[in-house]
């Protein structure tokens, strides 16, 4: 573990940026060897950038505008209680789960088991090698489900890269069982179209269903062809998990034609991704509900038969959304706050010439009940604080604080660090707690930061794309109240009833 030197907070604040197997994974006592993980939501490489926006980049550090390279600043009301750096696993870190005393880090290369039993101290309980880009990851009772979003040799553990033109290609679920977290054990695996970018758990006593969200098929791909309009549906029966199967793929954006009924994207909407799938889809088994942000579209649908969910509603956003990414129910169910990842996550999008609109959080109102249910737009919210045009910045992964009468989230913003904003009232949304780190790099735009930032139990963990994992602690009377909510298991994309 290493603990962070006292950071300082900004010297002032601007607005918003004026600008199966069968096999055995390897359970790792050495470095592993290289893997090649297809991009995922963001690339790997770094850009160059202008020599104008190095010195911008300069000039705000010096100022103290932005914090300096690698410096750690935040909030009077956060504080940064421990960081565990990438050890075996080098690649991309990305999502995270939680059950019990354990929080499980998911990385391009494989993922990683923490005991956060003192979240001051966390402890590496094992590193399981398993690349396959991006690994999203969730857990339910004594199995964890991992997505391989990148066309492999087969579907081991010990996989290579292999072109997606290529039949025997392989992507999709992997799924380990957990019930000894030292020593993880691979039991199956299923194989589904376009693979698996991320997934959503639909828990169940006897069984878990998985939804799977993927997208961008291409006629050459012979596991991934057009029109792909919807999801892969997964049923894994807990005893018998080796018996995992599809049982489904509902069409979400039914239309004639090769491309099917989702938004068309450019050039009938520039700057809009095509909906060619879903890219991320939040449940509330509590109420039977589901948002699925699905590339060009937000919807809205109902999950009473988990086989076969259906929409109740449909939203587009043409003029300030480029690609719908993720979505957050509030806990009354009468919100949704959707993502949007312009840039793909790797680029620099929290500055004055991208503004305030583009790049945030849309928080959208349900208005009526049941199957006349509507999503109505209400505001956007983007971190007030400015952003060098070296740092990929954008609205990430996020989940709610459990404050009764309040709706409140913590959310990743990458390099853009980790908020904490309240959206109670869906028309004023405001940010009252940051954490963040300074550039990477000034020179060039590298892609890092938070990839996940969630709360679990009293803490928020962040997952660092590039500096590992981060515990934070919050001490604000706003949030306080959620200290006394205590999960026994957190699948951020299965959203709980906290208060049931």
């Amino acid at each position: 573990m290493i603990l962070l030197r006292v950071p300082r907070t900004r010297r002032r604040r601007l607005g918003v940026a004026a600008a199966a197997g069968g096999l055995l994974a390897a359970l790792l006592t050495a470095a592993p060897a290289a893997a090649i993980p297809d991009p995922g939501d963001a690339p790997a490489e770094q850009k160059e950038v202008s020599r104008s926006a190095q010195a911008e980049a300069r000039e705000a550090i010096e100022s103290g505008e932005i914090p300096g390279q690698d410096e750690v600043v935040h909030s009077d009301n956060i504080k940064h209680v421990a960081n565990i750096p990438k050890d075996v696993l080098s690649g991309t870190n990305s999502d995270l789960a939680f059950q019990g005393r354990y929080a499980f880090a998911g990385n391009y290369d494989g993922f990683r088991i923490f005991d956060i039993s003192d979240p001051r101290a966390p402890r590496t309980v094992a590193q399981v090698l398993c690349p396959g880009s991006q690994n999203d990851i969730s857990v339910s009772g004594d199995l964890l489900f991992l997505s391989t979003d990148s066309s492999r040799s087969d579907n081991s553990c010990n996989s290579t890269t292999q072109p997606a033109t290529e039949k025997s290609s392989w992507e999709g679920m992997k799924i380990f069982d957990i019930s000894d977290k030292r020593n993880p054990r691979y039991v199956a695996a299923v194989e589904t179209a376009c693979g698996s970018h991320t997934h959503t758990l639909v828990p169940e006593r006897r069984n878990v269903y998985v939804y799977v969200s993927s997208y961008s098929p291409n006629a050459a791909y012979p596991d991934c062809q057009p029109p792909h309009d919807g999801i892969s549906v997964i049923k894994v029966p807990r005893k018998a998990p080796h018996k995992a199967a599809v049982v489904g793929f509902p069409v979400l954006f039914p239309g004639e034609g090769p491309d099917g009924g989702g938004n068309p994207g450019a050039p009938t909407n520039p700057g809009v991704s095509k909906t060619t799938g879903c890219h991320d889809i939040t449940v509330l088994p509590s109420k039977d509900l589901a948002a699925g942000a699905c590339m060009g579209d937000g919807i809205l649908f109902s999950i009473k038969d988990p086989e076969r969910p259906r929409v109740i509603d449909r939203v587009q956003d043409n003029v300030n959304f480029a690609f719908w990414h993720s979505a957050t129910f509030n806990l009354r169910a009468d919100k949704v706050v959707f993502t949007d990842e312009l840039g793909g996550g790797g680029g620099a999008t929290c500055n004055a010439e991208i503004g305030p609109n583009r790049g945030a959080d849309g928080i959208y109102d349900i208005v009526g009940k049941g199957e006349r249910s509507k999503l109505v737009f209400r505001s956007y919210f983007k971190i007030p604080r400015h952003q060098a045009d070296t740092e990929n910045c954008v609205a990430h992964n996020g989940s709610l604080i459990p404050v009764r009468g309040r709706d409140l989230m913590v959310q990743a913003w990458y390099q853009g660090g980790v908020s904490v904003w309240d959206f109670t009232n869906s028309s004023k949304p405001k940010e009252i707690a940051y954490f963040e780190r300074g550039p990477l790099s000034t020179d060039r735009l590298a892609t890092g930061g938070s990839w996940s930032a969630y709360y679990y139990n009293g803490y928020i963990y962040s997952n660092d794309m590039a500096k590992g994992f981060d515990v934070l602690k919050i001490d604000d009377r706003r949030t306080d109240p959620a200290r006394f909510v205590h999960m026994r298991e957190l699948n951020v994309q299965t959203q709980p009833d906290y208060f049931d």
